[in-house]
């Protein structure tokens, strides 16, 4: 059904993605393993800090990881938090006064002049500032009083997979840290993990229902917010369709209208608040007749047209460390289907250089 991701031993379309994906859980158990340490430094300075807000600062993929970071600052440390827009500080020159923010730049390449600038305008203003990245080399991590790796491994497709998996543990770690609890359920990820990834054949075939799709509506709720903006994203940038990620909330208050049986809806209703707060969502596109793939818990399914079931017991805040899989799998196949490499999407680099 699909075309080859090797041919004659030389490597064809979504090869590199599609490894890149599967590489995951190993990725997981190797931050688990080796970063803790560094996890633990950082912590250990942020508290005593004492921070009475925290900035995140991120462009891209990364910034759906910062959106799912503000979630767990707000939720676990009981601290208000908020997304930077750098171009404030670049753009319009703004130097507000950051004393006793904790600022933490999220960056695969930490090389976007953007992020640099703005860490370094952080640093001058009074925050404490950390930088997580996949390259320990990068100038955001020059940029910043602290930094921890994230220790994806090289990361060659130009669609992130693992590095923005890694990001996300690597903050619910340092979170974690920063108030001084330690979840055990936390090393079962790479077992989860690899459940999900074994999804993959459901989803190669889910993919073939929207071959010829030009637009799409994502949704979720909670934690599982970020997973439906990440998910649009690599939709958009490696098959080329007009994806639209809304919060659940925000979907039923004007957007919805945009919803018809010809405009497929992917849902995240995981386990926990965000799948429940989904619910009425869910009514609503039963009731419209609308296409709805979801991922998530066995509860939330039943309305699906298409469902893919997460393991059972994954706490809510770990949970998008492997919803986003599927969607990674989906955006990969729907992508050889329509023709298109998702491993160097066009007009698209690795790096962006944004100012």
């Amino acid at each position: 059904m699909f075309e080859p991701l090797v041919q004659n031993g030389a490597t064809s379309r979504g090869a590199l993605m599609a490894a890149e994906i599967a590489e995951q859980p190993a990725a997981w158990a190797r931050l688990l393993r080796e970063g803790r340490a560094a996890i633990d430094a950082v912590a250990r300075e942020v508290r005593r800090y004492t921070p009475r807000f925290v900035l995140f600062v991120a462009r891209g993929t990364s910034d759906h990881a910062a959106l799912y970071a503000k979630y767990l600052a707000e939720i676990q440390l009981g601290l208000p938090a908020g997304l930077a827009s750098p171009s404030t500080m670049t753009a319009y020159g703004a130097r507000p006064d950051l004393s006793d923010v904790l600022m933490i730049g999220i960056s695969q390449s930490g090389g976007s002049p953007d992020l640099v600038h703005s860490m370094r305008v952080g640093r001058a203003q009074g925050a404490l500032t950390v930088a997580v990245t996949n390259n320990p080399d990068s100038a955001l991590d020059e940029a910043a009083e602290l930094a921890i790796p994230v220790l994806a491994g090289p990361e060659h497709s130009v669609a992130a997979t693992k590095s923005y998996t890694a990001q996300l543990l690597t903050v619910f770690l340092l979170l974690e840290a920063i108030d001084g609890r330690r979840t055990d359920a936390v090393h079962q990820l790479p077992e989860w993990g690899a459940e999900v990834l074994a999804l993959q054949p459901a989803v190669a075939e889910a993919a073939t229902r929207y071959r010829y799709t030009q637009r799409m509506v994502l949704t979720g709720r909670g934690y599982a917010y970020p997973t439906a903006r990440e998910a649009a994203l690599k939709l958009m940038e490696t098959c080329y369709l007009s994806a639209h990620a809304f919060s659940g909330a925000d979907l039923l208050h004007g957007p919805f209208a945009m919803i018809d049986p010809q405009v497929p809806v992917l849902t995240v209703a995981p386990d926990g608040v965000a799948g429940t707060a989904l619910r009425p969502v869910h009514d609503q596109l039963a009731r419209t007749g609308a296409d709805v793939l979801t991922v998530g818990s066995p509860a939330h399914l039943a309305s699906a047209t298409v469902g893919l079931a997460l393991p059972e017991g994954i706490p809510e805040a770990l949970s998008p460390i492997v919803e986003i899989l599927p969607f990674q799998h989906l955006a990969l196949h729907l992508a050889l289907l329509r023709g298109t490499d998702p491993d160097h999407p066009r007009g698209l680099r690795k790096i962006t250089e944004t100012t």
